[in-house]
């Protein structure tokens, strides 16, 4: 179920308003609340590269090689959405393409020759995490895979995420197809404005149907988010290059947090241990106060 918090969330982080600027400037104002590193996991993360942000301020609490470039899977998907949700209404009607057959990795089986509108294969994209939703929109956007790609990198430039470089709209792995935990989490922050994406990234799961009348039942791949707990939303992202990554919105006792996983060997149990550390369970330990 959609969590209303989420509305509200980030609200203080970008400016009011319909519209949200591109200009990289807006960008990086949001982000120069000064690092606390308040948050002693280094030795205690199986993942090679962590970031975790206060939502509300902006202020980076916690960073294990945030800069660094590597492999991000299916946190792509975040770019595909967000590209998506700002040129397009969710009623618009889509027909698969006879492409998707050739996709591999994680798929929703959208039928080629079938419409579905834009709000249900963006559904299948952020919940289920499916290539087949992102090829799907991204030809629809973009008239091509590659054309698509094009965009996403531009966008990329607008928001300051200098750190990322994109090769194809579901995240497979490539040797230029890389982005840093600091510039998924700018991302998340700025995608989560928009209640078309928070919404899906925080829903368990959903069945979606056909024009035709094919029906696909969704389930969100991030586990967390099938548990009662402080995880609200999330993504992930699975490829052999770029291991295991996780992006997730944590509501801690006093604050919320945006923390994204790269790299991991065990993301949940890595996950578990943040959590902790953030006080959001009845035995925190790790904290370090700022």
């Amino acid at each position: 179920m959609y969590r209303s918090l989420l509305s509200v969330l980030l609200l203080g982080l970008f400016p009011a308003g319909d519209a949200i600027s591109t200009d990289i400037s807006t960008l990086d104002k949001v982000h120069i609340a000064p690092s606390s590193e308040a948050i002693e996991l280094v030795d205690r993360l199986s993942a090679s590269g962590v970031v975790i942000f206060d939502a509300a301020s902006g202020q980076r609490l916690y960073a294990k090689q945030a800069r660094v470039q590597r492999p991000m899977a299916s946190l792509t998907k975040l770019m595909t959405a967000l590209i998506i949700v700002e040129n397009h209404d969710l009623n618009e009607i889509v027909t698969v393409p006879k492409s998707v057959l050739d996709v591999t990795g994680n798929k929703a089986y959208l039928p080629p020759g079938k419409h579905f509108d834009v709000g249900d294969l963006l559904s299948a994209l952020l919940i289920n995490s499916a290539n087949d939703a992102a090829v799907t929109l991204a030809q629809f956007h973009s008239g091509s895979v590659s054309a698509f790609v094009g965009e996403m990198n531009t966008r990329a430039l607008q928001l300051g995420m200098t750190g990322t470089s994109f090769r194809n709209p579901a995240g497979l792995d490539h040797p230029a197809h890389w982005s840093t935990p600091q510039d998924i989490a700018w991302l998340t922050m700025f995608s989560l404005r928009y209640e078309e994406i928070a919404s899906r990234m925080s829903s368990a799961g959903q069945r979606i149907a056909s024009n035709e009348g094919d029906s696909i039942q969704l389930y969100h791949t991030h586990a967390l988010l099938h548990e009662v707990g402080p995880v609200m939303a999330g993504k992930t992202g699975t490829t052999s290059d770029a291991g295991q990554c996780l992006v997730s919105v944590v509501e801690g006792v006093d604050q919320s947090y945006i923390v994204v996983i790269f790299n991991s060997n065990q993301r949940y149990e890595d996950m578990r241990t943040i959590l902790s550390a953030l006080e959001t369970d009845p035995e925190p330990v790790a904290r370090i106060e700022p």
